[in-house]
């Protein structure tokens, strides 16, 4: 998604596109981080709600604008604690949104970066995945395949953010 706006990629200005290049980069990162883990199909909506899930990480947690340049080695740390088990991620996530719309209002430019952040932690919420029930008590189904066992509606990022995390140990 393009918008025209007040500056270009290069901060010049004069009306031309802005490219939402730190939201792409977040992107390109969590997708690489995730087939590189080869934790399922590229294709497949989970593979979607990992890479959602960790773009909005490592975009959110990016909060001295300098993604674009950014190493990713020296994030990991940084991504691990913030996608742990224990953390109250969605939470965290609703506050960073919150606080960088309240900067693009404030500010009077475009933010293309923060609309397909929105697009895309939209979608973790409202999103639900038909998933194995982790919480199912044990034996208390047939033995079998993991598609035999019981399953539970799931909202995508609860997926998605084990994965991304996942996806981080792997690389």
């Amino acid at each position: 998604m393009l918008h025209r706006g007040q500056e270009s990629t290069d901060g010049t200005g004069g009306g031309e596109l802005t490219v939402p290049m730190a939201w792409l980069y977040a992107e390109y990162i969590a997708d690489e981080l995730l087939r590189t883990g080869d934790l399922m199909p590229p294709t497949s909506f989970e593979f979607r709600a990992g890479r959602d899930a960790l773009a909005l990480t490592i975009f959110l947690s990016d909060t001295g604008g300098e993604l674009n340049g950014i190493r990713v080695v020296s994030q990991l740390d940084t991504w691990l604690s913030l996608t742990a088990y224990d953390q109250p991620w969605q939470d965290w996530v609703r506050e960073r949104m919150a606080k960088l719309a309240a900067e693009a209002i404030g500010s009077g430019a475009p933010a293309p970066d923060l609309d397909l952040a929105e697009a895309a932690w939209r979608w973790l919420e409202e999103t639900e995945l038909l998933a194995p029930d982790l919480n199912a008590v044990p034996g208390g189904g047939a033995l079998g395949s993991e598609d035999e066992g019981p399953k539970v509606w799931t909202p995508a990022w609860q997926l998605g953010l084990p994965l991304g995390h996942l996806a981080i140990h792997l690389f």
